[in-house]
């Protein structure tokens, strides 16, 4: 009996230490998987954490890159303004300055021609009629004495012009017949029309200059344009362009 009480004894202490030995294995292999199912959701949240760090730096990136980007266009915009506010500004001085010009210079002719005494103006020239008679070299020479030339006709409104300006009589006219023979104004240019009076020109080599007839009493019966001698005594008309005036 106390034998067998002593192995039943000793089968009690082994079946309580397996017992125990695995329940500790248990526990063991319990708290393993803890730690490892915390390790693994640790692992998570830090990836998570990291990723939502690099979202964070990638938008101040991105916000940073705009703003730069906005104050780039803004400073380069404000530039581009206050450069086109200069030349606005520039312009608006020279035109300032171009109109204080003409004003003077409209004041200066203004006084100028209130020297112009006799003279009448017609269409941007000035005509002037002598109250005496010369020749036609003589009269051209006072004309160019006076700034001016013997007048040149070139159209039948300003030959009208000048008809109702000397009516009456015969005046010298800057008309003339050059040494071929071609009729041409004082100015070069060669004459390409003109009221000639009834069977004129007729003077051949004779008559080498030309007046303009309007009522004459020495000749009753003729008008427009005459070629005559040159060396005898009519009066005249000068004629100066309003470019040809020259201010003080």
């Amino acid at each position: 009996m106390h034998r067998k009480d002593g192995k039943a004894t000793d089968e009690i202490y082994e079946n309580s230490d397996v017992i125990i030995d695995t329940i500790g294995k248990e526990i063991t292999d319990s708290t393993q998987r803890k730690s490892s199912e915390c390790t693994g959701s640790d692992s998570v949240r830090n990836r998570s954490s990291r990723a939502a760090a690099v979202c964070v730096v990638l938008l101040c990136v991105l916000l940073l890159t705009a703003v730069i980007v906005l104050c780039v266009t803004f400073t380069q915009e404000r530039q581009q303004f206050i450069s086109k506010n200069e030349n606005l500004t520039n312009e608006r001085n020279q035109l300032l300055f171009k109109n204080e010009n003409l004003t003077n210079e409209r004041n200066q002719l203004r006084n100028h021609l209130q020297s112009y005494d006799g003279w009448t103006y017609y269409k941007s020239s000035f005509y002037y009629m002598p109250n005496e008679m010369k020749s036609w070299n003589e009269s051209r020479i006072d004309c160019r004495e006076r700034g001016a030339d013997l007048i040149i006709i070139n159209s039948t409104e300003e030959q009208d012009f000048v008809k109702n300006m000397f009516g009456g009589t015969s005046i010298w006219i800057g008309l003339y017949r050059d040494v071929d023979g071609t009729l041409k104004w004082v100015d070069g240019s060669t004459l390409t029309s003109g009221i000639w009076g009834s069977g004129e020109p007729n003077g051949g080599t004779s008559e080498n200059c030309v007046v303009i007839v309007d009522h004459d009493p020495r000749w009753p019966t003729l008008f427009g344009l005459h070629d005559v001698v040159c060396s005898r005594d009519f009066q005249w008309i000068c004629e100066k362009s309003i470019s040809q005036l020259t201010l003080p």
